[in-house]
């Protein structure tokens, strides 16, 4: 029954199509604003999808988008979704002083917030930009009000082993402590294989991916998945770029919106708040955290 099937981790990082990290510079920033913008149509074909399939997911969104598009953020809260932070300007952490990232996040959490009268209490980095050199952000999450973050990545590294399994984690710092909920690996031979979503879901076939996710699922792993709405776009004007970073982010866009309809009858999701707040999780499953919130942990193998 699909009652009996576990609720894993679905979400989305709400940003336009020119913001991605790969076709980054300051002057294409300062131009933001003369592209042609489809963050609204495909999030709402996203909305749609989820609808026919009675998903709920969390939409990590923008203060630049939400700025912009503030009747789209209301909608998806009606609809039941889940809305969190992704920053302000998809500035990446590693870019950022300390003081410029609490800036950046107070913002954008102060943005959304007004916008859905409601506490945002989960974040994710651009481009999962925090790391262990730059782990103080985590203490400012905590500072700022955030309950969970969704930033560490530990895709293709042999030495990482955080709790994947769980499908989330409590890192302590020395101000607090909040969940990391990190997006999923398989670990294969000793590394990290991505398998959560992105360029990932849209390189392998679906039969691939999905075998990979039922691996995961039949140890126990909650699934965490990501997607960006302009995903589903092959229709989206091209960026000038480095001839890798168009590779990758065109690849396969034509394929991205029926694999994810596939995915969500294949598998069952809800938000992260949802899975945060399950019973068994009240009781935090701690890392092997430094107190300055260094990840350690294990890892589902493959």
């Amino acid at each position: 029954m699909l009652g009996e099937r576990p609720i894993h981790c679905l979400s989305f990082d709400v940003e336009e199509h020119f913001q991605v990290s790969a076709f980054w510079s300051d002057e294409r920033r300062q131009q933001w604003d003369r592209y042609e913008s489809r963050v609204g149509e495909n999030t709402r074909r996203l909305a749609e999808l989820l609808a026919k399939h009675g998903t709920k997911a969390t939409f990590f969104v923008l203060g630049w988008v939400a700025e912009r598009h503030p009747d789209l953020v209301k909608s998806l809260v009606a609809q039941g979704h889940e809305i969190a932070s992704h920053g302000y300007g998809h500035e990446l952490v590693t870019t950022q002083s300390p003081e410029l990232f609490r800036q950046d996040v107070r913002k954008s959490k102060t943005i959304l917030e007004d916008l859905i009268g409601n506490a945002v209490v989960g974040y994710r980095a651009p481009s999962f930009s925090i790391t262990s050199d730059n782990s103080w952000a985590l203490s400012i999450l905590v500072e700022e009000g955030y309950q969970y973050d969704s930033s560490i990545y530990e895709r293709f590294n042999r030495t990482a082993t955080s709790r994947h399994c769980a499908g989330r984690f409590e890192v302590n710092t020395p101000v607090g402590s909040l969940w990391e909920v990190p997006p999923s690996t398989l670990r294969v031979a000793g590394f990290h294989i991505p398998v959560a979503g992105g360029g990932y879901f849209r390189l392998f076939p679906y039969a691939v991916s999905k075998n990979l996710l039922r691996r995961l699922e039949s140890h126990g792993a909650t699934l965490v998945m990501y997607l960006h709405p302009w995903e589903i776009d092959s229709q989206q004007p091209r960026m000038d770029g480095p001839w890798l970073s168009q590779a990758r982010h065109y690849m396969n866009l034509d394929r991205t919106e029926s694999r994810l309809a596939a995915l969500v009858e294949d598998f069952r999701f809800g938000t992260i708040a949802q899975f945060l707040a399950r019973p068994e999780i009240l009781a935090p499953q701690k890392s092997n955290s430094d107190n300055q919130g260094r990840l350690v942990g294990t890892a589902v193998r493959g």
